[in-house]
């Protein structure tokens, strides 16, 4: 079965939802160097939006990789053109057009130069959370285009589903049992220090 067919009445993220081994195996076929990685899908200018945002979203600490680190970048560039419909990859050039105007006002301007403050910016500005009221939406409510706080709110929930079904996040960081089977019955920070199951 093609991964489009299992997957095309889902939505942009909500797809990634089902970790299906087509979906499994598309994150672990990601083993580009993040330095010279290439994007398929994405343009190269959209590509270092993606690095950044990522990297924004998920940013290297003392115990855990940046989501660069572990290809995330990758990941979403062919989750992108191997499992969208054609009307979703639409919609996200759509919004990476409508990002990259915003950290670039001047077209003629390298993407290379936009400062990690201005990512953060963008993020703080433009992302809503539930509840905060979306007003490109609410100004346009019957439009079928993604506003810019729902094309960034999908790509951090991608980054971080992205992240969390890793590798090297699953049997490293999270609570990691490759044979699960046993019921365990008691407080997560007793059974495994408060990590969550990576199966």
């Amino acid at each position: 079965m093609k991964r489009r067919e299992a997957l095309k009445n889902l939505g942009l993220a909500a797809g990634f939802v089902v970790a299906t081994p087509s979906v499994i195996s598309l994150l672990q076929s990601c083993t580009s160097d993040a330095k010279t990685w290439t994007p398929v899908f994405l343009s190269v200018e959209e590509g270092v939006v993606l690095t950044n945002l990522v990297d924004t979203i998920l940013p290297k600490s003392e115990s855990l990789p940046a989501a660069t680190e572990i290809n995330v970048p990758e990941f979403i560039d062919k989750y992108f053109s191997e499992v969208l419909e054609v009307e979703q990859q639409n919609q996200v050039k759509s919004g990476f057009a409508s990002i990259i105007t915003i950290l670039k006002p001047n077209p003629e301007e390298s993407i290379d130069k936009v400062k990690p403050e201005n990512y953060m910016a963008l993020l703080d500005n433009h992302m809503r959370i539930k509840g905060e009221i979306d007003e490109e939406r609410e100004a346009n409510p019957e439009s079928e285009a993604m506003t810019k706080s729902e094309f960034l709110n999908n790509m951090k929930w991608m980054t971080i589903k992205a992240y969390k079904t890793t590798q090297e996040i699953g049997e490293n960081v999270l609570n990691y049992d490759p044979v699960p089977g046993a019921y365990y019955c008691g407080d997560l920070q007793e059974l495994t220090g408060g990590k969550s199951y990576s199966l």
